[in-house]
């Protein structure tokens, strides 16, 4: 503790100049250190391309005019000289292999790689900002109005861009600054605001703290009143999280006022549309995951169930079904309330319309893991969830295809779905236009592809080999390639298949992913690269 102390004394005496002498000092070493390391190759790769882009972005801060002059300079060489320590530490236990595990490990490399990122991130934003032209004089020695003006509109630039750099305990302190500074000088707010400082402010409208959000709304409307920044506000996507707070908000105060129980007992002897309406109410407020337990204690749950079996109107049936789904969300004792209740088989019932909506499947997804392989075969669940694959809307088929990741934990439950008829349609929604659908079909297909009687299925599915090499594609958004590769992997050993997928462009897809070290990427292209060797002899 005395230590720690003596350390951040020393910090404040230090200039920016000596820290960034010590920055400079520290990159090598840790480049040095960086390259010696064998194990987690890709990771470390991954590292030091972000190692290589720290001398510049010293170099653009450093260059600075204003450079030593401003505080938040100093701070972001302090937080580089730390990443960089950690970095040099981390490459110590990865050289000597005296690390605790292999995951502990990756996980340590991965957090690593994100404080390179935000260092980089950070050092980047102070220069846009435009926060270091602005190093002021203390009001004191001002020479004039102008002089003293300048120096308050500086104050606030960097009061600003602190929203936008640092940790989120620094973010906490400067909007404590802004929400003071905002009641009593607000003009001069205004006149320094620019549209980073708003998309900053609506980034922490979904931050984890409460206080955090609130103090967030509190400027957001301020701003909002002065009506100097609408347009603004409205394009940084400012709505989409304050309804959200707002109906937050009227969830816990329904709560705390005592409306469940009336809401609640119109859903038992209400006509149909008060029916309907009082299930839509309690759906909107058990998306607010403070109140469900809450809602569970005054008997939500088999109310719920008995609407999904017995409502009137559709529309309360699909409420119930959405309800469950959040009530199921997260919390292990609402999912066992709602299996013990007989909520499963409810669900299973709803599904046997001609539409399956999203709701009811992802409220079984929730619960498939809370109940056994066979209660689960007993009850039909695989003929519905084939049903849902063919004749579901979208997101119900996501939903679906979530649920077979969850319950393909055993060879034999990857055998009966197989069985079931999942794959083809699977191999189908490949084709899907949303990256998160095509992900979770690919994953879904990658783990029943273990069993060899799935795999030959898959093989003989026409559709199977160029869907699979679609999802090759090397853009960040496409987050299926990872068990595309694994899918084609298990493919290769057929020569069939593995013509395919050099004929549809497999290895420049593959040379991409590999220059970008994607796990697999490299072994697979080697492997079709060989075949393609072969086969040119072959005609030779």
């Amino acid at each position: 503790m005395v230590e720690d102390e003596g350390n951040r004394a020393l910090a404040d005496i230090q200039s920016a100049e000596e820290w960034l002498l010590h920055a400079q000092g520290l990159v090598p070493v840790a480049f040095l250190k960086a390259r010696e390391v064998k194990g987690f190759p890709g990771r470390w790769k991954m590292i030091i391309s972000k190692l290589e882009q720290i001398p510049s972005q010293l170099s653009d801060l450093s260059s600075h005019p204003c450079f030593s002059k401003n505080a938040l300079c100093k701070e972001q060489l302090q937080a580089v000289s730390k990443t960089l320590k950690a970095a040099i530490e981390l490459a110590d236990l990865c050289i000597k292999e005296k690390y605790e595990g292999k995951l502990r490990m990756q996980s340590d490399l991965d957090a690593l790689s994100g404080k390179l990122d935000l260092n980089l991130r950070d050092c980047g934003l102070l220069i846009k900002t435009g926060v270091l032209g602005e190093a002021t004089l203390p009001l004191s020695v001002a020479g004039s109005l102008a002089d003293a003006e300048a120096t308050t509109h500086g104050n606030l630039r960097e009061l600003l861009a602190r929203l936008q750099i640092g940790h989120l305990e620094a973010k906490h302190k400067a909007l404590d600054s802004l929400v003071e500074v905002m009641k009593e000088d607000e003009k001069n707010v205004l006149a320094v605001l620019g549209r980073s400082n708003i998309a900053a402010l609506v980034q922490l409208l979904t931050a984890t703290s409460p206080r955090m959000r609130e103090k967030t709304v509190t400027v957001i409307c301020a701003l909002a009143e002065s009506g100097s920044c609408e347009n603004w506000l409205v394009s940084e996507g400012v709505l989409p999280p304050l309804i959200r707070l707002v109906e937050s908000e009227t969830a816990r105060a329904i709560v705390g006022h005592g409306g469940v129980r009336p809401l609640i007992e119109i859903c038992q002897t209400g006509d149909s549309v008060s029916q309907a309406a009082a299930a839509c109410t309690l759906k909107n407020i058990s998306a607010v995951p403070e109140v469900r337990q809450t809602l569970a204690e005054e008997g939500i749950v088999k109310v719920m169930i008995k609407l999904l079996d017995c409502g009137i109107l559709l529309g309360s049936k699909e409420y119930a079904a959405e309800c469950l789904q959040n009530l199921t969300a997260s919390n292990e004792n609402l999912r066992r309330s709602v299996v013990s209740e007989g909520g499963i088989r409810s669900l299973l019932a709803y599904l046997d319309g001609p539409l399956p909506q999203e709701s009811a499947v992802g409220a079984l997804r929730n619960l498939v893991g809370s109940v056994s392989m066979e209660v689960l075969i007993s009850l039909n669940f695989l003929p519905r969830l084939v049903h849902v694959l063919k004749a579901g809307s979208l997101g119900a088929q996501q939903a679906a295809a979530s649920a077979i990741c969850k319950v393909c934990t055993s060879t034999e439950m990857k055998k009966l779905v197989g069985e079931a008829g999942c794959i083809p349609p699977l191999v189908k929604l490949l084709e899907a236009k949303s990256n998160s659908v095509r992900e979770v079909a690919a994953q879904a297909v990658s783990s029943l592809m273990t069993l060899s009687q799935n795999c030959r299925e898959i093989k003989r599915d026409d559709k199977s080999v160029p869907n699979l090499v679609q999802l090759l594609d090397s853009s960040p958004q496409n987050t299926a390639k990872k068990y595309a590769i694994t899918c084609l992997a298990s493919l290769s050993s057929s020569k069939k298949c593995k013509k395919l997928m050099i004929s549809y462009g497999a290895i420049g897809y593959l040379k991409k992913l590999t220059e970008m070290d994607i796990p697999g990427a490299k072994k697979l292209l080697e492997r079709l690269e060989r075949g393609k060797l072969r086969s040119l002899f072959s005609r030779k």
